[in-house]
């Protein structure tokens, strides 16, 4: 048995670690050189966290073999939310090929929601316990499978089972958008971690995340108006069947680069060099008989598999994933149903639908660059006025100047599908809501993520379930309640639902950090 006790390693980041606001000291200028920190190639900021001398630590990868790493997961990250959007725009010819309403198709959409929410729990769970190279290798392997079947069913029952399965498998990349946090000293950093955010937290310095994780998270921002978007060109000329052939090629090139350049990230740093577990076959890593091995370093199964339960009893997340739920619920509703809208309000066909999905792509993409500001400024005028902190508390301000977007978005599109207004009118409104979406996720995970950073991989999956459950749910009733109460009152419910969960915000940002201290802290046995 190998005693684990504070490493060197350790021993110099804890002279780097502000325990009390969990901020780090980035700037090398302002480190003892007697404290003998490894710090970066231009020597302007210190390395977090503390490379160990071994050369399989994967932070001590070469730069090449680490942007190859970020490429494949970004891509398959891109996966999950581009294959479920898909069936947004293909249920309209499978309607009428399978002689049912696209309502009633719509709910093989729901499953595929449901279990994007539901996989991220499990990955995160499973990485804890087995390492991330197997769950990242097994999990495309029946992505993959699950997406040929999509494409080849021939009937909705096979259809629907694809399609749930496959919600379950193809989540491995997935997580949460990216939270930008600002040290007192100005520099920026980015943490966040859920099946491909957990390798990147692996591989890459503190200094490294903004940058990275930027680029990790452009795929996702785009991928669930994008599948839609080129799916309602293809079902143009092509039958419903391409758009998931497509998905399943890309999704076999994702596999293709998980075998040939993946290796196991998860390093413990907390073990000396001498006594980590001997790396013998990369291929018995990807399939997990190397880490099956060493599985008495790691988390043992229940521990694994609790963890999550752990961090949804802490009173703060919680709280924020019950917002959550009722706050991206609509996002996810009106991405799936909106074509069933305004098909036959605006006599739109399949390439005009996909034309309409250039509006939640653009503001999206307005929300990131704005919010990346937006929250950088927040933090930035909140650490001068307290005293160079930053509590997590911080975070939440945001939130109040996004919910108005949020509100507008949704009661204009009510008036637009209730009153007929323009669609370029519908394009601004779901804009709208969009770009307010995009700032409050931010948020409110930056939030979680500052109160427990050590259960990172944990408070992203919970909040991804949160943002997929809601979904799911409303995507089941959405069409049928505004057909029996009509946009504008459906819409004007949903406005409402939004502003009265707000509410909650105030409430963390008011008690959150007294409800933090009077639960305690996570005690896991690895992070």
């Amino acid at each position: 048995m190998i005693d684990i006790e504070k490493s060197e390693v350790q021993q110099s980041e804890a002279c780097i670690t502000t325990e009390d606001t969990h901020g780090y000291l980035l700037d090398a200028a302002r480190t003892d050189a007697g404290q003998g920190l490894k710090l970066s190639h231009d020597e302007n900021h210190v390395l977090i966290p503390q490379p160990s001398s071994d050369p399989h630590d994967p932070l001590n990868w070469s730069q090449s073999k680490k942007n190859l790493v970020l490429l494949i997961i970004s891509a398959t990250a891109f996966l999950a939310d581009y294959g479920s959007a898909t069936g947004a725009v293909t249920l309209i010819p499978q309607a009428m090929l399978w002689h049912m309403s696209e309502d009633e198709v719509n709910h093989s959409q729901v499953g595929n929601l449901f279990m994007l929410g539901g996989g991220g729990v499990i990955v995160v769970a499973l990485a804890a316990y087995c390492g991330r190279l197997p769950v990242f290798f097994w999990f495309a392997v029946f992505a993959f499978a699950t997406a040929a079947w999509c494409a080849g069913a021939s009937s909705f029952d096979s259809f629907f089972a694809a399609r749930v399965l496959n919600g379950l498998f193809s989540t491995v990349s997935q997580g949460v958008r990216e939270l930008y946090i600002t040290s007192g000293d100005g520099d920026k950093k980015l943490t966040s971690s859920q099946g491909g955010l957990m390798l990147i937290k692996d591989i890459f310095f503190l200094h490294e995340h903004a940058r990275k994780i930027n680029q990790w998270s452009a795929f996702i921002t785009v991928s669930p108006y994008l599948g839609p978007l080129l799916a309602a060109f293809m079902i143009t000329k092509l039958s419903w069947h391409w758009p998931f052939w497509i998905y399943t090629i890309e999704t076999g090139l994702c596999l293709i680069g998980i075998v040939l350049f993946l290796d196991e990230t998860y390093y413990d740093r907390r073990i000396s060099v001498e006594d980590q577990p001997t790396r013998q076959s990369r291929w018995l890593r990807m399939v997990g008989t190397e880490q099956y091995r060493s599985r008495h370093l790691r988390n043992t199964f229940l521990q694994a598999m609790a963890r999550p339960l752990k961090v949804i009893l802490k009173p703060t997340v919680f709280i924020s994933t019950i917002y959550f739920l009722f706050t991206f619920a609509w996002v996810v509703g009106i991405n799936t149903t909106l074509s069933i809208f305004i098909g036959p309000l605006y006599n739109f066909g399949p390439k005009q639908i996909g034309f309409l999905y250039f509006a939640p792509i653009i503001a999206a993409l307005l929300g990131e660059l704005i919010g990346h500001w937006l929250h950088d400024r927040i933090a930035t005028i909140y650490i001068h006025r307290n005293g160079g902190i930053l509590d997590p508390e911080a975070r939440l301000i945001a939130i109040y100047i996004s919910t108005p977007f949020m509100l507008a978005g949704l009661v204009l599109i009510g008036f637009c599908l209730q009153n007929g207004y323009h669609y370029m009118v519908t394009a601004v409104a779901w804009g709208l809501y969009v770009f307010g979406i995009m700032i409050t996720t931010v948020a409110l995970n930056a939030y979680n993520l500052e109160s427990y950073p050590e259960a990172s991989g944990e408070v992203a999956a919970w909040i991804n379930f949160a943002r997929t459950t809601g979904g799911f749910v409303v995507s089941y009733f959405q069409v049928r309640w505004a057909v029996a109460m009509g946009p504008r009152r459906s819409f004007g419910v949903q406005a409402g639902v939004t502003a009265a969960v707000f509410f909650l915000v105030v409430l963390l940002h008011v008690f959150g950090k007294r409800l933090r201290s009077w639960s305690g802290p996570l005690e896991f046995k690895t992070n």
